[in-house]
């Protein structure tokens, strides 16, 4: 059995020997393996850009992306800020969080506050799930509009000199302790608050003067981070510490499975995916998907959605250019003659055609038939020929579709070529 894996680490504020030491304590306590622990200065984390490759989805449009490489809903824009977004684009008047600090010569705080600034003055729009757009304007300059201001003040917390992450690489079997149990019960909740009190979050909650921290967490600063599937903790891996895919414990199952290379590196940025039904998929981020999964599961499921694809579009063709033996056919056709039995069986034969020629079409039900009326139109799919005495016959059978269609591209009937006509050879 693959073993859960996780990465969690100590956010700088929470790194005191206490906290470790709670830590170590927790993870014993609850049969949970340590298999390397260690610091990332923030140095690292800054020059790395680690927390925003973390923070991917946020990050992105705050600082590893340039305004005019994003998918800004122009409707949305121009509803709440009254200007057409491909004019400020044209006026350089749009800045991700990094280069709007340099335009105002301000630090992460300094935009933190213009951004609550615009929050109260309604100057603040929502574009998207983690996509936030601000018009902000100081000393004469502007107005410019930034993209998740708000990023920048998270960052300045991981980055600041002579602070650190503790990160820690834990193993653990799903019999003796879920996922959803490690997250909820080990790690806590996101609000301290409401966490257990053995848990991390909850321990420092409350004891958080005795663990050496300089305040009571709370929802925004909680003090550690856990992986919230193995999914995410192989991709948080490959991130923070460098691993590779094939050099990972968990990794190397997810590619043993079946899952590609190239899509565990895509999924490292939390994509949004699409699985499930053919006719109804669903569509999620892939790391929201398989939240609080155990080992096999995930892998069980990440298997799937690689391997998922869409329904191919139907290719209509012609009925001048059926051949013998040929099957999967699809057509548009206008009825010429409706439906005649066919003698000693429950077969009933209509003549049909497009542009391009005719064809005699061989169906078997009622249904079928009332739709096959004289200049009626009709969608035929997944049909085949069959020969009969020589000729060639297209078959609605069981498999097809038979329906009839609001429209055809085509105005007359190519009578002269009635493909059914053409006696071939039996071989």
């Amino acid at each position: 059995m693959v073993l859960n894996s996780a990465f969690v680490f100590l956010k700088p504020l929470a790194v005191t020997d206490k906290m470790k030491e709670l830590v170590l304590k927790t993870f014993e306590e609850k049969s949970i393996k340590v298999v390397k622990e260690g610091k990332i200065d923030a140095e690292d984390i800054d020059k790395k850009q680690l927390i925003d490759k973390h923070y991917y989805a946020i990050a992105s449009k705050a600082t590893l992306v340039k305004p005019d490489k994003l998918t800004v809903p122009a409707d949305k824009f121009k509803e709440h800020f009254g200007v057409e977004w491909a004019d400020v684009l044209k006026d350089g008047k749009a800045f991700n969080a990094t280069d709007i600090c340099e335009q105002f010569s301000i630090d992460a705080d300094g935009l933190n506050t213009m951004w609550g600034d615009a929050k109260k003055s309604k100057n603040l729009a929502k574009l998207g799930g983690g996509f936030y757009c601000a018009k902000l304007e100081k000393d004469g300059k502007g107005p410019f509009y930034a993209f998740n201001g708000f990023f920048m003040t998270m960052r300045a917390g991981f980055v600041k000199p002579g602070t650190c992450i503790h990160y820690y690489v834990v193993e653990w079997d799903s019999k003796d302790l879920s996922w959803a149990d490690f997250r909820g019960k080990v790690l806590g909740t996101t609000d301290p608050a409401e966490s257990p009190k053995e848990s991390l979050r909850g321990g420092a909650y409350a004891d958080w003067k005795e663990l050496g921290l300089d305040a009571q967490p709370n929802t925004g600063e909680n003090c550690c981070h856990a992986s919230a599937s193995p999914l995410e903790g192989l991709c948080e891996r490959m991130n923070w510490l460098g691993y590779k895919a094939d050099r990972d414990s968990w990794g190397k199952a997810l590619l043993a499975a079946g899952v590609r290379p190239k899509t565990i590196k895509e999924w490292s940025l939390d994509p949004v995916v699409t699985y499930g039904e053919k006719l109804n998929p669903t569509s999620k981020s892939i790391w929201d998907t398989v939240e609080d999964m155990d080992s096999q599961k995930c892998i069980d499921e990440c298997v799937e959605i690689d391997q998922w694809r869409p329904l191919r579009k139907a290719k209509f063709g012609k009925a001048g250019k059926i051949k013998p033996e040929q099957k999967g056919l699809n057509f548009y056709v206008k009825v010429i003659t409706g439906p005649q039995a066919v003698e000693g069986t429950d077969a009933k034969e209509v003549f049909v055609g497009d542009d391009s020629g005719c064809v005699v079409l061989s169906i078997r039900s009622d249904a079928q038939a009332a739709l096959c009326t004289p200049d009626a139109l009709i969608r035929v799919q997944n049909t085949h020929v069959r020969m009969i005495k020589g000729h060639v016959r297209l078959i609605v059978d069981k498999w097809s579709v038979l329906k009839a269609a609001d429209s055809v591209d085509f105005e007359t009937i190519d009578e002269k070529n009635n493909v059914s006509a053409v006696e071939y050879e039996l071989k």
